[in-house]
């Protein structure tokens, strides 16, 4: 198994790759800035632990199982700091990525998907909006495959169960909708 790291190799992987992880951090923090932080880290990662990972398998749930780890430590980290008081300074420059989420933020459903514990947005984020299978979700989180399908469940369940029917048209991520579950 050769898994040696080419310049050529990361600039590709990071490319392909680092649009939606930046996106996946963003709509699971909310914060542009830990985006940037959590893209940057979990690619960091990628390449200094390239060699481990199995080359016969697709990179991208692996990937996106980096980012997931990178987002959650940096979320406890965030919970910490807010409890001894220390925040770091926010920008206030107004980006594209700003007016995007505050636009998706109006939306009703999109709310809801916020207010959804972790491990269920999780679940909906690289489903819909990455677009992968669930199997791709539970190699990623390194969850069974029916945890996965049961955490996606409940949380189109409890989607539903907060609002109407014909909400669930609003939002369509990575050409599914809602309803097509």
């Amino acid at each position: 198994m050769n898994n040696e790291l080419s310049k050529e190799k990361a600039e590709m992987i990071f490319k392909e790759h680092s649009t939606y992880v930046y996106r996946v951090a963003l709509f699971l923090t909310q914060s542009k800035e830990l985006a940037d932080d959590i893209t940057q880290e979990t690619f960091i990662q990628v390449f200094r632990k390239y060699y481990t990972f199995d080359s016969s398998k697709p990179i991208q749930p692996w990937i996106y199982k980096v980012t997931l780890n990178i987002t959650r430590n940096m979320l406890r980290k965030q919970k910490w700091l807010r409890f001894i008081g220390q925040l770091p300074e926010k920008s206030n420059l107004y980006l594209v990525e700003n007016s995007v989420l505050k636009s998706e933020e109006e939306n009703e459903l999109w709310k809801e998907i916020i207010n959804l514990n972790l491990k269920s947005r999780e679940v909906v984020i690289l489903h819909f909006y990455s677009g992968m299978k669930l199997k791709e979700i539970s190699d990623s989180l390194g969850i069974p495959l029916g945890t996965c399908k049961s955490r996606l469940n409940s949380a189109l369940s409890t989607l539903r169960g907060r609002l109407p029917v014909n909400d669930f048209k609003f939002l369509n991520i990575g050409g599914d909708t809602f309803e097509t579950l």
